[in-house]
């Protein structure tokens, strides 16, 4: 099978498309074939080790998986002796942050990270509704939010924001949002009533007060947008922040008033099936800005290292 293949951590250039043996399932395990997958921030993460503590979870000198890949959707060709939830032919998907070696024609599962897809909804969508999503469900849910509330949402546009917002809005509550000229029309038709251009205002300096912060793409802090929270007001980024301050932030009760949360995910048992129904009711369409080729899996890659992307990148591998 075909398979993108990385030996050791660098930049897109060091990734190869070669053919290697199709995987085995184990006995608690799936084989599936893989129809599409996406390049994310997880997957960069996972090519550059960048951070540096990714080295302690993927391996300190070199990856120990060298297939690339945390998502994808496709279906069930062959099952373990003991798997006894899914049937060949059946529409899965899933997702592991730590590589699920994805990016390659077929893979194998533990059946119990596997769901299925719903209904009407393709491979592509299915694959672009994972990674994002898994993490935008950990801030919703590390905080309580009520009606009437005002949330903004720094990043509105990437894989994590942009399911993030679709969350938000289907509670009673003011959404403002930060984006790119060229998206606010996509941003007003995701939920959001109030919208900052990134690149004509900067939002903290505004005197709208907000009782959460939510920071989809880690590039403002908390220091930044301290006096845009109201008392009691709560501030979550999808990054550790300078020196891994967000991190040591959420050890205080709190700093003037106001929280620091810092969002450890939840596991995927709690957050796939909460996407997944999102998806069957027509609630969340994940954002799909550009598709691949497994073959130019190299160029996916580069585009999204640029941080430059809407939504999610596809991959199609079938």
């Amino acid at each position: 099978m075909k398979a993108s293949i990385r030996r050791k951590y660098g930049l897109p250039d060091q990734i190869r498309i070669e053919n290697i043996t199709k995987p085995v399932p184990q006995d608690n395990e799936v084989l599936v074939k893989v129809y599409a997958t996406t390049v994310n921030r997880t997957d960069c993460a996972n090519l550059t080790a960048q951070p540096f503590i990714m080295r302690f979870v993927l391996g300190l000198f070199r990856p120990g998986k060298i297939i690339l890949g945390t998502d994808f959707a496709g279906e069930v060709i062959a099952i373990g002796k003991t798997v006894k939830k899914f049937s060949v032919g059946d529409r899965v998907f899933g997702f592991n942050d730590t590589g699920a070696e994805s990016q390659a024609e077929f893979t194998t599962a533990v059946e119990n990270d596997l769901f299925t897809i719903p209904e009407k909804i393709d491979y592509q969508q299915a694959a672009a509704s994972l990674e994002g999503a898994h993490y935008a469900y950990t801030f919703i849910h590390k905080v309580n939010i009520q009606p009437g509330q005002k949330i903004l949402i720094n990043g509105a546009t990437g894989g994590i924001g942009s399911a993030l917002l679709q969350f938000v809005r289907q509670n009673d509550v003011h959404i403002a949002a930060t984006c790119n000229t060229k998206n606010i029309k996509l941003v007003q038709s995701l939920g959001a009533s109030k919208i900052y251009d990134y690149t004509k205002e900067d939002f903290t300096h505004d005197k709208i007060k907000y009782d959460y912060i939510f920071d989809a793409v880690g590039k403002s802090t908390f220091g930044k947008c301290k006096s845009l929270l109201n008392e009691g007001g709560v501030y979550i980024s999808s990054e550790l922040g300078p020196f891994a301050q967000n991190v040591f932030y959420s050890l205080a009760p709190s700093i003037s008033g106001k929280k620091v949360i810092f969002p450890i995910p939840y596991s995927k048992r709690k957050t796939i099936p909460y996407i997944r129904s999102f998806l069957e009711k027509g609630n969340f369409k994940p954002v799909i800005d550009r598709e691949y080729l497994l073959e130019d899996i190299s160029q996916a890659y580069e585009y999204v290292l640029t941080g430059q992307k809407t939504g999610n990148v596809v991959v199609k591998v079938f």
